[in-house]
Formats: C-alpha cells, structure tokens, sequence
C-alpha cells in the first residue's frame, strides 16, 4: 500500500489524551477536525492550542480545526462523501461507544474507525458487536489498535498500529491515510483477535504493575507476560480469533508496552494496589480512564459464562472488587497446580 498523497477530510469525534494525539499524527498531512463534547474544554484548547487536560506540553497544529458542535463535526466528512474517502475516527473509552454511535443513528455515516479497548460493561460486547448493534453491519466499521503512547504518538515519534476489519476498502483507506512519517499502519480482516488483544491486555497490566510494586522481580514480570499472553490467546480464540494474531502488533506488542512502560494508566493501577491504595483513590488521582479495570469485572464474567480459564483476570478482579490485597492475588496465583504449559 503506497502512502496516501491526496489529503482526506478526517473527523476524530473525542478530545481526550489518544483522540488528541491521534488528531495530532493526522493533522500533519491531513485536513482534520476534533470534536469534543465540553464546549468549555474546547474554547480552552483553541485558546491555547493545547489540550491542557488530557495531553499538555503537545502543542495542536496550526491546521487542525477543534469544535463542539457535533452536526458541524459530522458535516466535515460526510460532506466529502463519496468524492473523497473521509474518515470518522471515535476516540471515547468503551463506555462512550454506544451513546456515541447513537447520536450517529440515522445519519449519513460513511464509516467508523475505532479506537477504544475493552469489553462493554453489563452486554460482554467487543465494540465491533456494538457499532453493528447500533449501525447494522451495512456501516463500514474498523479497529485501531497496536502498542501506542498518547505521548509518544503527538511528539511524532515511531510507531505502529494495526487496523482490522472485515471491510478490505476500509482497511486500505485507513492505512492510506495514517501510515505514514513515523507511523506505520498494518491491517487483518482479525476483528475479533484485534479486539481482545486490546482489551485483556491492560488487565494484565495491572497484574505486572501490582507484582513489579510488590517488588517480586524481573522473572515475575516476565511470568505474568507470558502466561497472560496465554489468557489473553486462550479467550480470544474461543470467541473465533485467529491465534497468529496475538502474536503480532495487537496482540504481544500491545501488551508488552502496556505491562512494562511507565506512561501505561492501567499499569500504574497496579502498582498503587501494591501500595494498599483503594480503587476510588487510585482512579481520582489517575485523572484519566484506565479501561483495565472495568475491563476486569466484564471479562472475568465473559470467562466464567464460557468456561475459559483466565486466572490471572480473576486474580486482578479480586483485588480491584472483591476486597483482596495484591499480596494475596500473587500467592492464588503462585498456588495454582502446574499444568502442561500450552494447554
């Protein structure tokens, strides 16, 4: 796929840390919108072309256009359709999916491009299940993904995602218009593994971080990566991913960034477990959503429903919901009975 040389129309729909940078990395060659939902956060960032909550010290382009007005937001891309090959890219936490595609029911949509993590709360749904409840599959819909830093992402440095979907036009488009400078942009028709590789992840980044602030060691750490890539391989298939899949960008690329880099949210909520820090606590003090923790609670439910071993998930869902200290998940965890490792 050659590097897209004609500028698209883009609307990134959600001003937080990683719609921003994303904003950031497209604005550079692309002519690009975000829209956020608090008018006064957004005044705020076009005043001091800075997203000051949720990504400071990364100055905005000078051609990236900020909003609040949601129909002007839309109107950006669907406006360009379909003599130009727009993308609409949804940067809100799982939670926000549906209410977000909601407010796209009914409208001329050309696409969607996703790039929240997890499981929805109460349904189990990967967001791909939402959008197609929500929009129908006759909506293109695809999933963003890969070891990634917000930070690290506006500063333009190295990086490489992956896009998934079962629509091969919008994955061309996607990689077409992202990959690029120093982002590179793969693509597999692996919804499913793409999906759960995001999300079980940042649950095993809770894990590493409470064990490396228990102060249990390097081989730990590298323990818990490894049989966490097992859980994460072991579930996703049984949902109809392709194991090859979480042996890639999505799947261990994500997950070692996630467990081992200082910037990851969801590792620094194990870490202050280990400190004895409540949840509540740690959340405030976090400022940002770390989608690790419920993540933990859907997919421990996920599991038992289905019947798929996934210790380590129900060890950290102990901890952050049922009143266990990280101390005790590390001896359930070390007190399981051996068993064939590629069981």
């Amino acid at each position: 796929m050659q590097e897209q040389k004609t500028p698209s129309k883009i609307t990134v729909l959600g001003a937080g840390a990683w719609g921003t940078a994303m904003a950031i990395a497209l604005a550079r060659r692309h002519d690009v919108l975000l829209w956020g939902r608090n008018p006064a956060q957004m005044a705020e960032t076009e005043a001091a072309r800075e997203n000051l909550h949720y990504l400071p010290g990364h100055p905005l382009p000078a051609d990236l256009k900020l909003g609040a007005d949601f129909d002007a937001a839309l109107a950006h891309v669907v406006e360009a359709y379909p003599e130009q090959a727009p993308l609409l890219v949804l940067a809100c936490p799982v939670a926000g999916l549906r209410p977000l595609l909601e407010q796209l029911k009914g409208r001329a949509v050309p696409n969607v491009v996703w790039l929240c993590k997890g499981f929805e709360a109460g349904t189990g749904l990967l967001p791909h299940q939402v959008k197609d409840e929500v929009l129908g599959q006759a909506v293109p819909g695809a999933a963003l993904s890969g070891p990634s830093f917000a930070q690290e992402v506006a500063r333009g440095l190295p990086c490489a995602l992956t896009v998934a979907s079962t629509s091969e036009a919008l994955r061309e488009r996607v990689v077409a218009a992202a990959h690029g400078d120093n982002l590179r942009v793969y693509s597999c028709d692996d919804m499913v593994g793409v999906e759960v590789g995001g999300a079980v992840k940042n649950v095993m980044a809770i894990a590493t971080g409470a064990a490396d602030g228990l102060g249990l060691g390097l081989n730990a750490r590298a323990a818990l990566i490894t049989r966490g890539l097992a859980e994460i391989t072991r579930l996703g298939v049984h949902l109809g991913a392709q194991p090859a899949t979480f042996m890639g960008l999505a799947g261990m690329g994500d997950l070692i960034l996630t467990c081992t880099g200082d910037l990851s949210r969801n590792r620094r909520v194990g870490l202050a477990l280990a400190q004895g820090k409540q949840l509540d606590t740690i959340v405030a003090e976090l400022g940002h959503v770390a989608e690790g923790v419920p993540c933990a609670k859907s997919v421990r439910m996920l599991a038992q429903r289905l019947g798929v071993d996934m210790p380590i998930t129900n060890a950290v869902a102990a901890v952050l919901f049922d009143g266990e200290s990280a101390a005790e998940m590390t001896q359930q965890l070390l007190a399981r009975d051996p068993r064939d490792e590629l069981a």
